[in-house]
């Protein structure tokens, strides 16, 4: 006989692949076998993709890259206690970037709260205002109805995950919690019924939206940061506007493109002719872009993202829209093309310029040969690094940027090419960004079950800083009978955190600034990817970058040395 939580959990983690849940992550617990067991049961009929991870924290963000690369809600399924806890960060991220998350959490039975009980504490409000919506349910005893409770309780979560604001009309995606308390017996043998599979991501909720109608009437400038996607290059270039998009924006190409946004902004000719700013996503690269919109100097309209805030730096937004519908008249193009055309140019000369290692052309045959040797032996900065990286990623691929100095290095470098590219931008924490890639990786390189088309995807790269790197190297415990996906851990190693030498004070602090900020590290990466059983590849010249990206077979970390 099917024991009243094993058939509970079935029920509710088979409507939620009906639903369009196509992953699920789980770390053991005994709380929560019923769970895991039936997730076991649904992915070994082809139902849902399952991803087991010890480590709650590293579940949380593994289901963060699956649901970046997807669109869909993944599952994460914890037992109770701290584990509860161990996901807070990755909800926090999904939060404030409208990923759409459920938080299975397993709870203890009402009578073993408040009496000292094992591994028992206050689930509920654990994440605070972080998730969309709660949902506490009480343990399942079998009692006529409890399954079709189950279904309908899923059928909510989903909604709840990508619901739209009641105070804002708003779409707002992201977290949802989910707490079923389960009592003995925990679990039982189950087998699935014939399980329907949803074919299409889970559409968005009816709203009315608000869409602004604009003319290339003003001088204005398009800015988009993280997860802004193509639309804002669609705009940019229907409105004859310099487009300032950040690499991790997914709008980094296009005629329009303004590599140099920084110095732009700068410019007083470009401050004093700006009329109109439109941004899209969430900027959050540069000290400059917030700066510009503070000063409330032009017009400045944001379209909404999902996620729980959008950008308003001095609170000098004009107004907040859903959309943008571009209208033209016949004499808006001479117009506009005399303010984008100077910027367009300046930002072809930013690219143009090089290192101090080109070939001399002006040389003879043997300058030219010592000046390419030399050029080839030099050891590798920050900007051979990302250019490498950017140069190895095509379409098929995607690209990962972890929250350190590089991504910075990367924006200001980086040509117009149309890639994906993804980033833990709402809080721009160092923390899960391996595990995070790893999503990526495997919801890229994986068929989704009930989804006719295949996946192309070609090589996942991470691009990421030391610090970041060994802040999530639990990420590295791959288990030995899941797939192993076709992704690259590039490390640019500065043994420490040099993105904190441009605060005022590094140059005042000394040692003191070293320890505390800088926190110098010595870890041999080489032998930490050989604990893991992972590849390696250390690379310190610059002519072996390029072949370095070029093939990978399998989970890789390459170590490039950096100068402070």
């Amino acid at each position: 006989m099917t024991a009243p939580s094993s058939a509970y959990a079935g029920a509710l983690l088979t409507e939620f692949v009906r639903l369009g849940v196509s992953d699920i992550v789980v770390a053991p617990g005994s709380r929560s076998q019923a769970l895991a067991l039936a997730a076991a049961e649904l992915d070994r009929v082809g139902a849902v993709r399952l991803h087991v991870r010890f480590d709650e924290r590293v579940a949380g963000f593994l289901a963060l890259g699956l649901s970046l690369e997807t669109g869909r809600p993944t599952i994460v399924v914890t037992t109770s206690g701290t584990a509860v806890a161990e996901l807070h960060p990755a909800v926090l991220e999904a939060h404030h970037s409208g990923v759409p998350l459920i938080l299975l959490t397993a709870d203890r039975p009402e009578e073993l709260h408040g009496i000292a009980a094992n591994q028992t504490t206050t689930h509920i409000g654990a994440y605070g205002d972080a998730v969309r919506r709660t949902f506490d349910v009480g343990a399942p005893i079998g009692e006529p109805g409890e399954l079709e409770v189950a279904a309908a309780l899923a059928a909510a979560a989903v909604a709840a995950v990508r619901g739209v604001d009641g105070a804002t009309g708003r779409l707002s995606t992201g977290p949802v919690h989910v707490n079923v308390a389960f009592t003995e017996p925990l679990s039982s043998a189950w087998t699935p019924g014939e399980v329907q599979l949803a074919s299409v991501p889970i559409p968005e909720p009816a709203r009315e939206l608000v869409v602004e109608r604009l003319a290339p009437t003003k001088r204005t400038v398009v800015i988009a940061g993280s997860g802004a996607g193509a639309v804002a290059e669609e705009t940019a270039r229907a409105l004859d506007a310099p487009l300032f998009a950040e690499v991790a924006s997914g709008a980094r190409f296009g005629p329009n493109l303004a590599v140099p946004y920084r110095e732009i902004i700068r410019d007083e000719d470009f401050l004093d002719g700006l009329e109109r700013i439109i941004v899209y996503g969430r900027p959050t690269l540069s000290r400059e872009v917030p700066w510009l919109i503070a000063r409330g100097s032009a017009e400045t309209i944001v379209v909404r993202s999902t996620g729980a805030e959008d950008p308003n730096p001095g609170h000098t937004v004009t107004r907040f829209v859903d959309a943008i519908e571009v209208v033209r008249g016949a004499d808006d193009e001479s117009h506009a093309s005399m303010w984008l055309g100077p910027i367009v140019a300046a930002s072809r000369a930013h690219l143009a310029q090089q290192e101090d290692l080109a070939p001399d052309v002006f040389g003879g045959a043997k300058e030219k040969a010592q000046r390419e040797l030399a050029a080839v032996r030099a050891p590798i900065t920050r900007r051979a690094l990302v250019e490498a990286v950017w140069r190895a990623t095509w379409p098929q691929d995607r690209l990962v940027l972890a929250s350190s100095r590089l991504v910075r290095v990367l924006d200001q470098w980086a040509t117009g090419k149309r890639v994906t590219v993804h980033a833990n931008r709402g809080l721009a924490g160092i923390d899960g960004n391996t595990a995070t890639a790893l999503g990526v990786a495997l919801a890229s390189q994986l068929a989704v079950p009930g989804s006719p088309s295949q996946p192309t995807a070609g090589v996942t790269r991470l691009l990421t800083g030391d610090l970041a790197f060994l802040h999530d190297v639990g990420a590295l415990a791959l288990p030995a009978d899941e797939p192993h996906p076709r992704i690259q851990i590039i490390v640019g190693n500065d043994h420490g955190g040099t993105i904190f030498d441009d605060l005022e004070v590094a140059q005042q602090a000394g040692d003191t600034f070293d320890r505390v900020m800088l926190t110098p590290q010595q870890v041999d990466i080489e032998r930490l990817a050989a604990a893991y059983g992972w590849s390696y590849r250390r690379v310190e010249k610059r002519g072996d970058l390029d072949p370095a990206f070029s093939a990978v077979d399998g989970p890789t970390i390459v170590e490039v040395p950096l100068d402070r």
